[in-house]
């Protein structure tokens, strides 16, 4: 079968990468962990010290990137010891993503308490950003989809240990592109929640807004569609470049609002200003967008 890639652009057709696209994604998600870590220092850094739970987050995160590149290595040699490694590390994953949104979700007075309806929208905004650790659930749930290998392509049917198979719902194609989806979703509404805090004055912020929903509604019905024409992926392809190069305009905008006069970094600027890894968000979604339009042959698949 030819990759959506290669329908695109039939010049990528002879193409030929070091990595299979359920390799790249398993990469992409390494280091997704990793970022997330990192982004959750900086986050939890602004009330000036770091609690007991919330280091839960910076500790796996780190752990579980460093884990996952060192499971790429090992399943050059033995890929079934890789794989239930990899698992286990992504069910983590999950797991400190929904305990994260519990408390964040604590934190803002939504958990056994009932907030008044016109507070409620107030408590989201300015608490902690309950959608934040969603991002490790996503990541484990991407990563469980790409650790197992398909067989036959493209037949949702996927090959477990000891030659045992389950059939699923999707084709694993499909499913990553509604897996791309909720991260453009999740990316937008966390976007458009940070900067309502300034109330849009900024016509910048309105960009990654539109930007997000046209990428959420084109990877979805990707997803829900069987067939898609050579117009549908070019639409979505533009959806992916147009998230990606948003994403590094974000980056930039948001080192530029932390500067002071005359181009002097302050670290304190950086840590409670505009938060500066997460338009990167946007990219890591727009690179994960375009990793799904690789080829889906896998090798080991009979």
């Amino acid at each position: 079968m030819s990759s959506y890639l290669a329908i695109v652009l039939p010049r990528t057709e002879r193409l030929r990468l070091p990595l299979t696209r359920d390799q790249f994604m398993l990469l992409l998600a390494a280091i997704s962990e990793l970022f997330t870590g990192i982004d959750v220092i900086l986050a939890h850094s602004i009330n000036g010290q770091i609690t007991r739970n919330e280091w839960i987050p910076i500790i796996f995160g780190i752990s579980a990137g460093v884990l996952l590149l060192l499971a790429g290595l090992v399943a050059l040699r033995n890929r079934p010891l890789a794989t239930i490694a990899a698992n286990i590390v992504f069910v983590g994953s999950i797991l400190v993503g929904l305990l994260g949104t519990y408390f964040h979700l604590q934190r803002a007075g939504l958990v056994a308490s009932t907030v008044a309806a016109g507070r409620t929208v107030n408590a989201l905004i300015w608490a902690p950003p309950f959608l934040g650790p969603m991002f490790f659930v996503l990541i484990g749930v991407l990563g469980i989809s790409a650790a197992w290998i398909e067989d036959p392509v493209n037949s949702g049917r996927l090959r477990l240990l000891a030659n045992r198979y389950v059939q699923m719902p999707y084709s694993k194609t499909r499913a990553y592109f509604l897996i791309v989806g909720m991260f453009a979703l999740i990316t937008t509404i966390s976007s458009v929640m940070d900067h309502s805090r300034l109330n849009f004055e900024n016509p910048w912020v309105w960009l990654p807004m539109m930007a997000g929903v046209f990428a959420t509604v084109t990877a979805v019905i990707l997803g829900i569609i069987d067939r898609p024409t050579r117009t549908d992926l070019t639409t979505y392809t533009t959806a992916m470049l147009l998230i990606l190069a948003v994403g590094a305009v974000g980056f930039l905008l948001h080192i530029n609002s932390n500067l002071v006069f005359r181009d002097v970094v302050v670290v304190e600027r950086f840590i409670r200003g505009s938060p500066l890894l997460a338009p990167l968000l946007f990219c890591n979604t727009g690179l994960l967008g375009l990793i799904v339009l690789l080829d889906p042959a896998e090798e080991g698949a009979k």
